[in-house]
């Protein structure tokens, strides 16, 4: 294997334990083994940055303005508010469940799949708590039937249009919209359909963070009334010792109906102040025996979540943020957001201790107390996933939503029918949403995931130097080998289960680049259709369903749900088995592999 080989091997294997470790966002992680590559001679700048000149990362930047459109609508809001009221007059789980997923699905098939489940995921939490069910029994299989669904188009998901740029980088067409869908409607059926028969006998009842909000308001929150002309009225914050107390800290002070936060250590207190603590139950109770300082001799609940000027919401911390691996501390989380933070829950369980010292990771769900208006703000930063109101919240504006729907149908027919590129396509809806006022330029930016974008373009890089430093071709020569003995289908078998295997550990996006200039030389040098194997990827790396850290919207749902890091295998493994196993059948028929 020549020298070049070894050093891209060295380089991937590397890159790969970094992003499985999580130790940087995953498109630093891509973007400094492509740098690593260029500085060593291995390619290029032409080849290393090559994927930021291909239509596939802006695609998906494009598509990403066209989902913030749906989201700030409703239109899917009000789509799965329908079906949910209509779940509630016919019970049990498998009924739910069917009534909830294919529409689900059928939503992934044309928009991106993370920002539906953010926006699925909190009404089908509302509905669980009004009608008493248990919301993890379905919320990952939400998530599962989003990804069941992105293998319908080649919208679906941003894999696809990851592959299709693949595709015609090597030479070949382009994958159309509707082609991966010939094998990826049996495998969203069948998916489908064994995710309403399992999840009730493999998936335990969990509980999930919003199950505990009475007992976390009441256990974290308390207001105070800074009584008479004594101190601490007249004092500052700081000077009233109220600025560094141990486990206990000031979220907001509420002053003749105006609200101060966050509260600076120089604020001077008045009589009549009303002041919101949070943190640890025992030292919120030790706040009562301060002179100048009386209860509010209120419900805790009620005080947190009714008021006009705050409500509670649930976060779930983003990997590619802030706040994946620092403190509340270290971001100076009120100050940043706006907010207080009352609890943390992961994997189901409360964290204990002092909030400020939690080491966040993503997945995370706080509990946030903030102004009724936060949400909008919350969500355009990249240290969140979804944002979801514990409280009723204003309905979204749905003058639009028609708007929103025949732009959506023209670029999918125009991409459709070849008349327009899906890129040319996807660009005009984004274009046509600013300009009739759906979207303002503002939102229509923060409305892309630049780290994805970047993530996207950066993997090009590692797929090229794995194909010019003949690293490629060596390992397809020792696949070729074993694996040519179980015939054509054998290598294909071996191509679906290596990039499973990769997509569980990394990104899916990454995990096609890399496996891309793989089973393309495998296929070369086995006399093999390539298309195939590409189909074979596309479907592969989206199978992400035995961990929550393989797919973001396992991530979204994780936390929510209250999930255990097992409870994915428990439902996902099978789910593996029935839709590699049909993709080996149907792959074969439509695309013939010799």
């Amino acid at each position: 294997m020549p020298l070049d080989a070894w050093i891209t091997l060295a380089v991937v294997v590397v890159t790969v334990g970094v992003l499985a470790a999580e130790l940087v966002a995953p498109s630093v992680a891509v973007l400094g083994g492509v740098a690593a590559l260029l500085v060593l001679g291995v390619i290029d700048v032409e080849q290393g940055f090559a994927g930021f000149s291909n239509p596939a990362p802006l695609t998906v930047a494009a598509l990403y303005v066209v989902a913030a459109a749906v989201r700030k609508t409703g239109v899917l809001e009000r789509i799965v508010g329908a079906v949910l009221s209509s779940g509630e007059r016919a019970g049990g789980e498998r009924s739910g469940l069917a009534r909830i997923l294919t529409p689900v699905a059928g939503s992934s098939a044309f928009l991106n799949n993370t920002p539906i489940v953010a926006m699925v995921a909190p009404a089908v939490v509302s509905w669980c708590r009004r009608t008493g069910q248990s919301p993890s029994r379905y919320l990952l299989p939400i998530s599962f039937a989003t990804i069941l669904g992105g293998t319908l188009t080649l919208v679906g998901t941003s894999t696809n249009l990851v592959v299709s740029g693949l595709l015609r980088e090597a030479g070949e067409e382009p994958l159309g919209l509707f082609e991966i869908g010939k094998v990826g409607l049996p495998v969203a059926i069948a998916g489908i359909a064994l995710l309403v028969v399992v999840t009730p006998v493999l998936l335990p009842r969990r509980r999930a963070p919003s199950e505990s909000l009475d007992m976390d308001a009441r256990e974290f929150t308390v207001e105070m009334i800074v009584a008479g002309d004594a101190p601490p009225a007249g004092q500052t914050v700081s000077d009233a010792g109220l600025r560094n107390l141990q486990g206990v800290y000031l979220v907001e002070i509420e002053r003749d109906g105006h609200r101060i936060a966050p509260v600076g250590p120089d604020e001077e207190l008045s009589a009549g102040d009303r002041l919101v603590f949070a943190g640890n139950v025992d030292r919120i109770l030790d706040l009562q025996s301060r002179p100048g300082l009386v209860s509010a001799e209120e419900p805790h609940f009620a005080v947190v979540g009714s008021t006009i000027h705050r409500r509670l919401f649930e976060a779930v911390v983003a990997g590619a943020g802030a706040l994946d691996g620092a403190t509340l501390k270290d971001v100076g989380f009120r100050s940043r957001f706006g907010a207080a933070v009352l609890a943390v829950h992961r994997a189901g369980e409360r964290m204990p201790g002092k909030l400020g010292g939690v080491r966040l990771r993503a997945g995370d769900v706080l509990l946030l107390l903030a102004d009724v208006g936060a949400r909008p703000r919350l969500l355009a930063d990249p240290s969140f996933l979804t944002v979801a109101p514990l409280a009723a919240e204003a309905p979204p504006r749905r003058e639009k939503g028609p708007i929103v729907g025949i732009i959506i149908v023209a670029m999918l027919a125009l991409a459709g029918t070849g008349v327009l590129d899906i890129l040319v396509a996807a660009m005009l809806a984004a274009f046509a949403l600013v300009v009739l006022r759906v979207l303002s330029a503002a939102e229509a930016r923060n409305a892309i995931d630049l780290n994805i974008i970047v993530l996207i373009a950066a993997s090009f890089g590692l797929g090229n130097a794995i194909e010019a430093s003949g690293l490629a071709s060596h390992v397809a020569g020792r696949v070729v080998g074993p694996l040519g003995n179980a015939g054509d289908i054998g290598l294909l078998v071996g191509v679906l289960l290596g990039t499973v295997l990769l997509t569980e550990l990394i990104t899916n996006n990454a995990a096609a680049v890399l496996m891309f200039p793989i089973a393309f030389a495998t296929a070369t040098e086995a006399g093999l259709d390539p298309r195939a194997f590409a189909i074979a990827i596309a479907i592969a790396a989206s199978a992400s369903f035995l961990t929550p850290i393989g797919y973001q919207t396992n991530t979204i749902v994780y936390g929510m749900g209250g999930y255990r890091f097992a409870d994915f295998a428990r439902v996902g493994f099978p789910l593996t088995v029935v839709m590699l196993g049909l993709a080996a059948i149907v792959i074969p028929i439509f695309w013939p592999l010799s």
